[in-house]
């Protein structure tokens, strides 16, 4: 597998236990969205853009800063309200990445960007609240396809 990839399903993986109760959805063929809401939210992970490298030439070493955006979303949930369910999600998420900024050794660094939050409105649904947001993926690979 590319490494590319092997960041892709790491970082799926790290969210799914970051928020056990969450749906968590992305590069899996049979992952279908769900249509009814999950009490902890849902984030899906989307591939993004990898974008152009940096190119060491000795030894040739191509360097990548990976943009992976994840889409979350919360539900008003008993007693809590969509923003903070929102909320609940992204704690853990910034967590779990300060827990290990190398991804177990397939990136170099690994941050998030700050969120774009907004209201998602739909007839006769659930009131939700919605953040996009990035995590940037610094790593290093001597061939640009792997």
């Amino acid at each position: 597998m590319s490494r590319r990839l092997d960041v892709l399903k790491a970082i799926k993986q790290m969210i799914a236990v970051a928020l056990p109760n969450a749906d968590v959805i992305g590069l899996d063929n049979d992952d279908a969205i769900p249509t009814r809401p999950t009490p902890g939210g849902r984030v899906i992970v989307r591939s993004g853009d990898p974008g152009e490298p940096e190119v060491d030439l000795c030894p040739l070493t191509y360097n990548f800063e990976h943009e992976i955006p994840l889409e979350l979303t919360g539900w008003d949930a008993g007693n809590k309200t969509s923003e903070e369910v929102l909320d609940e999600m992204m704690v853990p998420i910034g967590d779990a990445i300060e827990q290990d900024r190398t991804l177990g050794g397939l990136c170099i660094w690994m941050e998030a960007r700050s969120p774009l939050t907004d209201d998602v409105f739909l007839e006769g649904a659930t009131p939700a609240d919605r953040a996009d947001l990035v995590i940037v993926a610094t790593y290093a690979t001597t061939n640009p396809l792997t």
